[in-house]
Parts: structure tokens; C-alpha cells; sequence
């Protein structure tokens, strides 16, 4: 199973990239996650630059959704809403079909921020007809660093949510897999 973790930061030491990373760090053998840490350098999108003008920043990012089976997104909240970089990569997302069958779940590393998740689940439930607002998973990890990061999610009770969450995320994507047309 080859999930994408998107992480909806652009701060080099960002709590939810670390949150991702340490995710990637615990999955079982089975689950691979490829971590993408980069919104902050796709262009701004532009129907103008759709199709073969697509730059090469988005068109790898593009490949790196068409390519997996399931996205994960943790993002922040600023100003009580989704990131400019994140929404930006939406918006590249829904210039192809990618994601429009595309599993995709949230996990959140702090206890607040409960507007930007809402916006975020309003914005794809729009583009997404997979995406599964049941599967969630949340540790308040605000102001860590990323070697506590990692090692609060692998304090015993916080390894089994995350594995349990990873765990149901692979199966729901295995099921929409199995519902696609052939």
C-alpha cells in the first residue's frame, strides 16, 4: 500500500510534517509512505498553466497523488483557516482527476484548529468522493520539536491509535480500489 502524507506546512520544522514523518517512521511493512513536505514551492495555480504549461514542481507533485493509493493531510491552521500552500495544492490537484476517487483521511498534531478542519473537510468533500471525514487522528503535539514528535508517537497508547488509524486508512483505501470500474 503506498500512501502520500501531504503535509499542509511550509515551515522547515513544522509539527505537522514531524507528525507526518513520525507516522512514515512507525506504518507497518506493508504500508508505505512517501511524505511530501513541498507545497511551498508549487507555483500558484493558473488554469493558464493546465497541460502540457503545467510547471515541473506541480507536474511532480501531481504524479506523486496519481501514483499512490491514498492521501493523508496534516495541516496547521492559520487565521483560523486552511494555509495558502495547501489550498494552492488543491487547486492543482482538481486541474486533472487524480483526486477525485482518491482516498483520502486527515490526522492533526494539535488540539486546536478545529476551524481550518472544518473548512478543509468542507473543501474535500468537494473535489474528493472518497474522502472518509470518519478517519481522523489527533495528538496535541503543538510547539514539540521533531524528535519529541517522534517520540511522543511512539509512547505505546499514541503507536497503537496511529496504527490503528493506518491500519483502517489501508483498508478503506483497499476497498475503494475494489469498487473502481475495471
Amino acid at each position: 500500500m503506498r500512501l502520500l502524507a501531504l503535509s499542509g506546512s511550509t515551515r522547515h520544522t513544522s509539527t505537522n510534517t514531524a507528525l507526518l514523518r513520525a507516522l512514515q517512521a512507525i506504518a507497518p511493512e506493508r504500508i508505505r509512505i512517501s511524505v511530501y513536505d513541498r507545497v511551498g514551492s508549487l507555483p500558484i495555480f493558473s488554469p493558464h498553466l493546465e497541460g502540457s504549461l503545467t510547471p515541473l514542481a506541480a507536474q511532480e507533485f501531481l504524479r506523486s497523488v496519481r501514483d499512490c493509493q491514498g492521501v493523508i493531510i496534516a495541516s496547521p491552521e492559520y487565521v483560523r483557516s486552511i494555509p495558502g500552500g495547501l489550498k494552492n495544492a488543491i487547486d492543482w490537484l482538481i486541474s486533472t482527476s487524480f483526486v477525485i476517487d482518491k482516498p483520502i483521511a486527515l490526522v492533526h498534531a494539535s488540539h486546536r484548529g478545529d476551524d481550518m478542519l472544518q473548512a478543509l473537510r468542507t473543501v474535500l468533500a468537494t473535489v474528493s468522493t472518497q474522502f472518509n471525514t470518519d478517519l481522523f487522528l489527533r495528538l496535541p503535539l503543538l510547539n514539540e520539536t521533531p524528535e519529541r514528535i517522534a517520540h511522543i508517537v511512539g509512547v505505546p497508547a499514541n503507536r497503537l491509535s496511529a496504527e490503528n488509524f493506518l491500519e483502517t486508512f489501508a483498508t478503506f483505501c483497499r476497498e475503494c480500489a475494489a469498487c473502481e470500474p475495471a
